[in-house]
């Protein structure tokens, strides 16, 4: 084949790029295409750099949580549960202690869609103002929980030795109980008709399985470099634990926690229907559901709002803490 020769030099000093062609296309290059700018006249050279920064765990997990279905509508669903348990007369006129025996086991009416049950009460004004016991207990008790489990969980795991044998055995006595056997002993010598009882007994029993989580995830972050680095450079406990080890020993805890906060309005709701949880005049929807029960035949819909309520929330933050599992596990992704 015989040799190309060499365009003139003149053919392309004169005009920068006259007569160059791209070989993958075969098109004629221009200035713009051999050195394009990007927005705002920066070089997009830079652009993949930006883009590759690595982003922080929360971040990611926060991009990945707006992008999923189930996140935002559990989330909503909660939203909506906590803005009617801070202002229930927003949406429920009248009291829910207000009661007519005259109008018990009545269907819905005009300005009473669920009905009345059998004290006569209103059915509707009830499940709205059940809303803020169950948020309240869940709250409360996945913070106690959270907190009194996560920092004898940590200490357990980063100083190991006879701290962490002993807390073994301790969880060991407290999964041995059984959660409704453990309420009706300790609860039904309790006379006060406050949410802080229930949330004490959830607090005394929930703190273990917290514990166990925040163990295992100490026990794993501390054996990491930065950790080995920093005790090194000569950090304190105290500031390894604090500043190196709960970072990015958390996320399984608030997986966990947020799941259970479920698990405690059910938990709730169930030690008040059995008698030994919230007690009237408290309006609970466990309570509700345990009126009810006796007239199902003749007014179910004094049993299924409170019910339906109930399984609502409690698959709510469920569905939440799926979805922070799945937006913090970097394994499922």
């Amino acid at each position: 084949m015989p040799e190309q020769p060499f365009p003139p030099e003149g053919a392309i000093a004169g005009s920068g790029l006259a007569g160059a062609v791209d070989l993958t296309s075969g098109e004629a290059l221009t200035p713009e295409r051999t050195h394009p700018v990007g927005p705002a006249g920066q070089d997009p050279a830079a652009a993949p750099a930006a883009a590759g920064r690595p982003r922080s765990l929360w971040s990611d997990a926060w991009r990945d949580l707006r992008r999923n279905p189930v996140f935002i509508v559990s989330g909503l669903i909660i939203l909506f549960l906590v803005v009617i348990s801070l202002w229930p007369s927003a949406i429920a006129s009248g009291s829910p202690l207000r009661c007519d025996l005259a109008k018990a086991q009545q269907g819905s009416s005009p300005g009473h869609p669920f009905g009345y049950d059998g004290q006569g009460c209103d059915v509707y004004t009830r499940t709205v103002y059940g809303a803020r016991t169950s948020v309240v207990v869940g709250v409360c008790a996945t913070l106690g929980v959270a907190v009194l489990g996560s920092v004898l969980g940590a200490l357990a795991g980063f100083f190991g030795g006879l701290a962490d044998s002993l807390l073994s055995r301790v969880t060991d006595v407290f999964f041995a109980i059984p959660v409704i056997l453990g309420g009706l002993v300790l609860l039904s010598v309790v006379t006060s008709n406050s949410v802080w009882p229930v949330v004490g007994f959830i607090v005394l029993l929930g703190w273990p399985q917290i514990s166990r989580i925040a163990r295992g995830a100490v026990i794993t972050a501390k054996e990491n470099d930065y950790v080995q680095a920093a005790r090194a450079l000569g950090a304190s406990n105290s500031r390894i634990l604090l500043r190196h080890i709960a970072p990015n020993a958390v996320a399984p805890v608030i997986v966990v926690a947020t799941i259970a906060l479920g698990t405690y309005i059910a938990l709730e709701a169930t030690l008040s229907y059995l008698g030994v949880g919230l007690k009237p005049p408290s309006v609970s929807w466990g309570i509700d559901i345990s009126a009810a029960s006796p007239y199902v035949r003749n007014a179910p819909h004094a049993l299924l709002w409170p019910s339906g309520a109930l399984a609502v929330t409690v698959l709510a933050f469920i569905m939440l803490g799926d979805a922070v599992r799945d937006a913090l596990d970097p394994k499922l992704r």
